[in-house]
């Protein structure tokens, strides 16, 4: 989906990123192989998944003030349904646009 974003929207500030959780950082060299995005390592000091109440396989959209916008899990929200996957598209470009 990021090339997807760069190509179709250029002037937009859109990155997909991974964000770990504390204590699994053993598994960050796996689990990132053959991906296309960026990983970040949540620590206790910034506790990402805490302020935000996610879980894992969430999806969580941030605005240009990195404001949780909308969260998805992706065990309930599979990116395999086009509609999903679109929905999800959609909500990246409506936040990065302001609206």
């Amino acid at each position: 989906m990021q090339g997807e974003l760069d190509a179709e929207y250029p002037n937009l500030d859109i990155t997909l990123f991974g964000v770990n959780e504390v204590g699994q950082e053993s598994a960050n060299e796996l689990a990132y192989t053959d991906v296309d995005i960026g990983l970040l390592q949540d620590t206790v000091g910034v506790d990402a998944w805490g302020s935000w109440q996610v879980t894992w396989r969430d999806i969580v959209i941030l605005d240009g003030a990195n404001e949780v916008v909308s969260v998805h899990n992706l065990t309930t929200f599979n990116l395999a349904d086009t509609a999903n996957y679109d929905q999800l598209k959609s909500e990246l470009v409506t936040a990065a646009q302001g609206l």
